[in-house]
């Protein structure tokens, strides 16, 4: 793209001055690669309504200070990243790396992979990610509980050899489940959680209502959407302004497509490449117009004179190193994903919900437990296999699988084939093959990201030895 890098900070500096500090500064956080840094888990409180600061929120922040929405973490493609997790929090807690595909103790799921990080202990993770995308971290521990209070944050990993555009900007979008006092409710009722989920009741893009961001006027923004709520899947439009889709899920898309109508589920993510309007002032507006109600997710304001950069410069980014399975030698593993009623749910350590209402292959898992139920499949190192999904359900279900990637290979309904991800937004009735090589060694998590079908059932693993 014929855009300098001198533009580009000069981009930065009028998205620093929209977010203020803690959010995606585009320079920002490279230093976490050079040393060790505390990630801190705490408790604090943060004004998420127009009521009171809401109490009992969870976040992460650097050091000794922050300031409510934990931070972006910058790591580099093929560059080794280290945090030190301290836990502050009143109960256990793990970070697991959404997306990355990362060595197997470095997931962070408790008695799995590792040990619970108790209060007032620490746990160090180290490991180089070797994808360049959008990712991002939260717990794997109470997670119903931790996320829902806050405990969600963004990952970018930079390839160097990207694009360079005039400005970045990175939404963390998530529910709250408030009273009207502004204090936190009940974070789920068992009749949703048996159906499509618990919404919450305030609606946030990096924990403020609505916000709105300047950029420059007529550039190419590189915008970086992450769900990472527990239960919403969003349907993206944009109204005053063009963007191409560039990147699913942290993947690069083969061939990039304008953003008209697009869903994204919990766990999820999208980048887009925004061409901002021309004239100092105007406001492109991204909405969520899922459900009968649409609101705005947030908007963008053109501020300077025009870069009259045009989308068509808009090429696709460099394809992460992801192995294609055989799919002509690839074993078959099926799994269905039902709803169930065969046992009472067993108590943990890091929580339970107290009902069981889904399964994968008519078993459904127990929890966050120290008996974890035997693995769903035992895959062979570097051996190609398909998992035949079938969804016996009338709810989406985003399915995430920890530590490899797969493609969409075959649907009954309509879906973006051939594209490497690590999470599927499985369709209502849906079946569909997903494609993989197992070529990470351990015991990988697969789940529904909506949290209360993986704390009711919805959750199983396979093993790679």
């Amino acid at each position: 793209m014929p855009i300098s890098r001198r533009t580009l900070l000069k981009g930065s500096a009028l998205v620093t001055a929209a977010y203020g500090t803690g959010l995606a500064l585009p320079l920002a956080r490279r230093a976490l690669a050079e040393a060790p840094t505390e990630l801190i888990a705490y408790e604090g409180s943060a004004r998420l309504s127009g009521e009171a600061a809401t109490k009992g929120t969870m976040s992460y922040r650097l050091g000794a200070a922050g300031d409510g929405v934990p931070p972006v973490l910058r790591m580099r493609k093929g560059e080794e990243f280290s945090a030190r997790l301290v836990n502050e929090l009143k109960e256990p807690t793990t970070v697991h790396w959404h997306g990355l595909r990362i060595a197997n103790a470095m997931d962070g799921v408790p008695e799995l992979t590792q040990p619970y990080v108790y209060p007032g202990d620490r746990f160090d993770y180290r490991f180089t990610p070797p994808d360049a995308g959008t990712f991002w971290y939260h717990p794997h521990c109470n997670t119903l509980e931790q996320i829902g209070r806050g405990l969600t944050g963004v990952i970018v990993v930079e390839n160097p050899d990207d694009p360079v555009f005039d400005a970045e900007i990175v939404l963390n979008l998530r529910d709250w489940r408030l009273g009207g006092d502004g204090q936190f409710i009940d974070q789920f009722k068992p009749r949703d959680a048996a159906r499509g989920g618990t919404y919450g009741t305030v609606r946030t893009t990096n924990w403020l209502q609505a916000p709105i961001y300047d950029a420059p006027a007529g550039g190419l923004v590189r915008v970086r959407i992450c769900a990472t709520d527990v239960t919403r899947i969003y349907r993206f439009g944009l109204e005053g302004g063009t963007a191409m889709v560039v990147a699913l899920d942290g993947n690069p898309l083969e061939a990039p497509f304008p953003l008209d109508l697009h869903d994204v589920g919990p766990g999820q993510r999208m980048d887009l490449v925004l061409r901002m309007p021309d004239d100092e002032g105007e406001i492109v507006t991204l909405g969520n117009v899922k459900g009968s109600a649409p609101w705005t997710v947030a908007s963008f304001r053109a501020v300077g004179t025009s870069l009259k950069r045009e989308l068509k410069d808009v090429v696709a980014l460099q394809a992460n190193p992801i192995a294609v399975a055989d799919t002509k030698a690839a074993e078959i593993i099926p799994m269905e994903f039902t709803a169930t009623a065969e046992h009472g749910a067993k108590p943990s350590i890091c929580g339970s919900l107290g009902y069981t209402f889904w399964a994968i292959n008519r078993v459904a898992w127990p929890g966050d437990a120290s008996d974890p139920v035997a693995p769903l499949a035992e895959l062979k190192l570097g051996k190609s296999y398909v998992f035949r999904m079938a969804n016996r359900t009338p709810h989406a279900h985003p399915i995430h699988l920890h530590g490899m990637s797969f493609c969409a290979v075959a649907s009954n309904q309509p879906r973006l084939i051939g594209h490497p991800t690590d999470t599927i937004l499985l369709q209502p009735d849906e079946t569909a093959d997903l494609a993989l090589v197992a070529d990470n060694l351990g015991d990988w998590v697969f789940h529904c990201h909506i949290i209360e079908h993986q704390k009711t059932g919805m959750t199983s693993y396979v093993r790679v030895t």
